[in-house]
This record gives C-alpha cells, structure tokens and sequence, in this order.
C-alpha cells in the first residue's frame, strides 16, 4: 500500500529506535496528563477474562494449582495462559506483532522474531509503562445509537464530526480510544464472525491520526472495520498504525463504562494509565488500561 510510505515515521527518532510513537510522549506530556485528574476517579478499561471458547478463539485458560480444598495447604495458587492476541482478551500489541513484505516498524528484519521471541521491538519496551492524555471517541452516541451495526466503517468525516460535536481535540502524543459499542452487540446479539462484520475504522483514517501525531490506538476490537475493503489486506489499519507508523494498539477494551461516565460528566479526556507485562520477546501483554478522570 502506498500508505505505508506516505505515513511511515520510520527513522524519525534514529535508524536504531524501538518505541517509536510512544517517543512523542514526552516528560512534559506525562505531567500534562497526570494534571488532567479532577475528581479522582478511576475506571479499567478491560473485559474481563473470557474462560469459555469464543467461535474457533481459544479462552483464558485458569487453573487452579491448589485451593482450600488441598489437604494440608497453607495458601492457594493457580496458573494462566493466555492467548494474547485475538478478538476476546484486551492486550496491547508491541510493535513487532505485525509484518509487512519481510520487515517490521523502523526496518528491523521479520525474521528476528523466532521461536526464542522478538529480538526487536518487543513488549519489553514498553515496561516503563504508558502514562498520556487519553481521548474517548465515542461513536455510537454521536449517531443515538446502541452500537454500530454490522461492518459499520468509521471514516475522517466521522472524526472530524466527533471533534466538533465533542470539542475533545486530539492532540500530539494522545493515545485515542475507538468505541464501536462492541460489547453491547455481543450483549444484544450474542456471537458472530468478526472478520466479516465487525464495525470499525476505515483505512483512509489512518492519515487523519498520523496528521494528529497520536502515540497510541487503542478499540473495543481490532481497530480495523472488516472485511477491511483493501483486496489483499485483513487489517490495513492495524498494519499502517504499527508497522508504518510505529503506533501501539490495545485491542478488545471494553468501553461502556468509560462511555457512560464520559457521558454523564461531559467529559471525553482522561489520564489514562497501562502497563504491560515485563516478558523479555513478547510480541503483546494482556493489559488492564486505566482511565481517570
């Protein structure tokens, strides 16, 4: 795609970066963002762990290593695993999580992902943590509807709607949040196949936020509307806002409550707060996102 140069952030912090747009959240901006907190309160941003199979999506499998029921047992301890990417979990994906003709966010080489793990670009550079401004863009209410139906494509001049009906500018270094109004739909509709008709951004929003300088992307699903409407490309967005762009995504939040306070206080800006999982080549980390307000 020619996006992929037209919006490539590539080199822009050194031959030899790994964060890429989280650079943009700079000391200032993680000060900015703290001062944004008013009322004290704090809302996660993730569903809860999903036990049970999702379609062919395999769940968070919990067991339990030893219970009160366990003779003699003094405490109590239990094991995960988790399927990190997918359509059910909410995780943050690391910029190494997606190719693009043999290479990665910044250049580095597809193949120093391997068995072993990410060489590059893993999760472990983000184990600081992201402290920023977060930004809900709630699209559902801008419409006076439940959710979006179907493949619903968000596209700019929706964006564009939603900074006029809102006054929530997005600003360089946000990490901006997409609801769809997935969970109602789930709630209301049950399951359905996801890569066929799943609300979201179309692919010609991606100039929109590079424009904008976001440092991180972050919807109650993939991000990307689909089917994406790119012959050839399952998720464009995810593939411009990682590889090109070097901008992390948090997939699969869950927004409703987000939704509903931002709502109620007419609100749509937020400190918002993440931190990943400190596994050296993990290519993402479930992640419990945290917004106050």
């Amino acid at each position: 795609m020619r996006l992929t140069q037209q919006l490539s952030n590539w080199g822009r912090w050194g031959n030899d970066d790994q964060r890429g747009a989280l650079n943009l959240i700079t000391s200032a901006k993680r000060r900015e963002a703290a001062a944004r907190v008013r009322e004290g309160i704090s809302i996660s941003l993730a569903h809860n762990a999903i036990k049970v199979p999702v379609g062919n999506l395999p769940p968070f499998a919990h067991r339990m290593i030893q219970t009160g029921l366990t003779p003699g047992a003094e405490a109590c301890a239990d094991e995960f695993t988790v399927p990190v990417h997918g359509y059910t979990e909410t995780h943050l994906d690391a910029l190494c999580h997606v190719f693009y003709r043999g290479k990665m966010y910044n250049g580095f080489p597809q193949s120093s992902v391997s068995e072993q793990g990410a060489a590059d670009l893993s999760v472990l550079t983000m184990k600081d943590g992201i402290i920023t401004r977060g930004v809900l863009m709630d699209f559902p209410r801008l419409l006076g509807v439940e959710y979006l139906p179907g493949s619903r494509a968000i596209v700019p001049g929706d964006l564009a709607a939603w900074e006029k009906a809102t006054g929530a500018a997005i600003e360089r270094g946000d990490a901006v949040f997409v609801r769809t109004g997935r969970w109602a739909r789930y709630a209301t509709e049950g399951e359905w196949d996801f890569e066929t008709d799943s609300a979201g951004l179309d692919v010609f929003c991606a100039p929109w936020f590079r424009q904008r300088d976001v440092a991180v992307m972050a919807s109650d699903l993939a991000l990307d509307v689909m089917p994406s409407g790119v012959p050839g490309v399952r998720l464009p967005v995810h593939l411009l806002t990682i590889v090109a762009m070097g901008v992390p995504i948090i997939d699969n939040c869950d927004l409703e409550a987000l939704g509903a306070s931002a709502q109620e206080h007419r609100r749509w800006d937020f400190t918002l707060v993440v931190a990943p999982l400190a596994v050296p080549g993990a290519t993402g980390s479930p992640v419990n996102p945290i917004a106050i307000f």
